[in-house]
């Protein structure tokens, strides 16, 4: 869309903007400015103030690295779940997608990506460290590695392996339940429930 199209720059500039968000294209974009200009302004206003509070306001639990209000999320505050059980995801939505089954009650570490060489990520730009210090301070009896069913989360899940197999833990992965080059956020919560449930010990997966 060129300028041109527009009657306002404002409204090529809001346009622009909500173009950036991941699925969103040109189209829907500006059906969403226009959506906006339709509100009372307070309504938008509040929108806008929530989004900016949202970014400026926002932490990472000291913990696991899950997004969180307080310096701990309520799932590491939550003196009933099984701290010594550790699920490693890759993303605060995976963390959702399995807390919707209810099929679990560890807890979680959120490494924040996965490696991808093609993409220029390494296991030094994960939030690895932290995960090996509670292993070090015998805090965590099993981890779960609950990573995509891609290349990238496969070869992230055997280096967490090589790197923590000599410690006195189990290290389990979730059932492969969920079909080859999918994303946790995707499966349903059913299948993703099994999966972790019928979890395996990895190094059983290596032979297969």
């Amino acid at each position: 869309m060129e300028l041109e199209n527009f009657s306002s720059k404002l409204l090529k500039e809001a346009v622009d903007e909500f173009a950036k968000l991941p699925g969103i294209g040109r189209k829907t974009a500006l059906r969403l400015v226009l959506h906006l200009l339709n509100r009372d302004k307070e309504e938008v206003n509040q929108f806008g103030n929530t989004i900016i509070k949202l970014r400026n306001e926002i932490k990472r639990c000291k913990s696991c690295n899950m997004i969180s209000d307080n310096e701990l999320c309520p799932i590491c505050a939550d003196e009933e779940r099984d701290q010594s059980l550790v699920c490693v995801v890759e993303n605060s939505r995976d963390v959702m997608a399995i807390e919707s089954t209810h099929q679990y009650n560890g807890v979680y570490h959120v490494l924040g990506g996965i490696i991808s060489p093609m993409d220029g990520i390494g296991p030094g730009d994960l939030n690895i460290e932290n995960l090996h210090n509670k292993i070090k301070d015998r805090t965590v009896q099993e981890i779960v590695l609950a990573l995509s069913t891609t290349m990238e989360g496969d070869t992230t899940n055997f280096y967490l392996y090589k790197r923590f197999r000599d410690y006195p833990i189990r290290i389990t992965t979730i059932a492969r339940g969920i079909s080859i080059g999918n994303d946790l956020e995707f499966a349903d919560e059913l299948t993703l429930g099994k999966s972790i449930v019928n979890r395996t010990l990895f190094e059983n997966t290596l032979s297969s």
